[in-house]
């Protein structure tokens, strides 16, 4: 029997938890905490959720990585996942990890991309051109799912969510989750300069670039970072993303749209 090629006839779905088009704007609060997978965004307490979570995170690393043949210490995974996850949505260093949990940065990269190619950490790529100015060139992580990254933070209840400090990394990364969920979109990326101007997403639509900035606040304003974004880049058009309420509609999780 000869192997053959499946190239060209293999088509590739990329399948995520609930999204927020799927649950409704009413329940967005229970999907940022708790997350999108079913069984724990459909637990009963919010108690029977987190425990679903801190079973599901451990039976990923002791059993299932092993299925796919990664044969990775779950105790060294554990403790990378759980450091990443203080630094989602943050530009990460290899090397600054490495030294924190006395590992060669060539190891921590390596479990890093076992944990990227697991589908349970997103790497959100810089974008940069020629524009005469110092573009950031390191990659964000962030985890995918935010009832895991809560439950790894240990910050499983709102209350809890809303004392810590990473309270507005984690808006973000689940909404940027929930943009390239509900575009299809595969490639995002985020842009900064050495000065300090940022753009969170950027994505390429029907040819034209969009930009995505998530501000955790109930009446964000134009800032001169996204003017500068607007012009550099070319946008058509940017949106700030935020959790409060669109005064053009009255629905909660509203969005301004900013520029052509």
């Amino acid at each position: 029997m000869s192997s053959e090629s499946l190239a060209g006839r293999v088509a590739f779905v990329d399948m995520s938890g609930f999204g927020l088009h799927e649950v409704g704007a009413k329940a967005m609060r229970r999907l940022w905490l708790r997350g999108g997978f079913p069984r724990s965004f459909l637990a009963r307490s919010e108690k029977e959720s987190a425990a679903w979570r801190r079973d599901f995170i451990r039976t990923f690393l002791e059993r299932d990585l092993r299925t796919f043949g990664i044969d990775v210490s779950p105790r060294a995974l554990r403790r990378l996942w759980t450091m990443l996850a203080h630094y989602h949505g943050q530009v990460w260093n290899a090397s600054e990890i490495g030294r924190s949990l006395g590992e060669a940065h060539t190891t921590i990269r390596r479990h890093a991309d076992v944990l990227v190619g697991a589908l349970v950490v997103r790497e959100l790529r810089p974008w940069f051109e020629n524009l005469g100015k110092r573009e950031i060139k390191s990659p964000k992580l962030y985890v995918r799912d935010s009832g895991v990254l809560h439950s790894l933070l240990g910050t499983e209840s709102f209350d809890a969510l809303e004392s810590h400090p990473k309270l507005g990394a984690s808006w973000e990364g689940f909404v940027i989750e929930q943009i390239l969920s509900l575009t299809g979109i595969r490639d995002g990326y985020y842009w900064g300069t050495q000065a300090g101007a940022e753009l969170d997403l950027l994505l390429t639509v029907k040819g034209k670039r969009v930009g995505f900035e998530v501000k955790y606040a109930d009446a964000p304003r134009m800032t001169r970072s996204m003017r500068i974004a607007l012009d550099d880049l070319e946008l058509s058009p940017l949106y700030v993303v935020y959790p409060g309420r669109d005064p053009r509609s009255g629905r909660s999780a509203g969005g301004d749209r900013i520029g052509a």
